[in-house]
């Protein structure tokens, strides 16, 4: 099953609705069909003058998405399957970011560079972790497996597997896991 396939079938487990409905409605797939194919192209093995007019051709259609979705996917950045993008606008994916599979991220989400000498550079997300509405997510750390970032959230440290975390800077509240979260 191709990429787009798990996060189309990641959608329809939340809402219950068609997939044509969902094609049609949801930005968040949009945004993430967009990358999936230029992600695609990014990591083929073309012959590298073919690749680059396509990923040429991607990047506009990547900005449209941008200006009408408000989410920002770059063809680079590692995206696992079943990805979960909630609500429009205000997401943005550093081109280097590492997202794990099964990942839920809502509303006004970034995930970034940030950080000085060795801590400098952006996060690996791992998988099965829901990062709450305006959550910022910033520099060389590594989020772990099952994790929580609640809303409004600053994370610019390692969060521990099957935890929950809050706050600015962000610290750990809980060992609440992301079970309720990620269907």
């Amino acid at each position: 099953m191709g990429r787009f396939a798990t996060d189309l079938k990641k959608y329809k487990r939340y809402s219950r609705k068609s997939s044509l409905v969902l094609l049609l409605t949801q930005q968040g797939l949009w945004a993430l069909c967009v990358y999936r194919i230029n992600n695609k192209i990014y990591r083929s093995k073309l012959p590298g003058i073919l690749k680059r007019i396509l990923l040429f051709f991607g990047l506009f259609w990547q900005k449209y998405i941008e200006i009408v979705a408000g989410i920002s996917l770059p063809y680079s950045a590692t995206i696992g399957p079943y990805c979960y993008i909630g609500h429009f606008g205000g997401v943005i994916i550093n081109a280097n970011a590492v997202l794990g599979a099964d990942c839920n991220i809502s509303q006004g989400v970034t995930i970034g560079v940030s950080g000085r000498g060795d801590s400098r550079g952006v996060p690996t997300i791992g998988d099965r972790v829901y990062i709450g509405a305006n959550a910022v997510v910033a520099g060389n750390i590594a989020i772990g497996n099952d994790s929580v970032i609640a809303a409004c959230s600053l994370v610019t440290q390692a969060v521990e597997a099957g935890t929950t975390v809050a706050g600015v800077p962000a610290v750990k509240i809980s060992n609440n896991n992301s079970s309720d979260y990620i269907l």
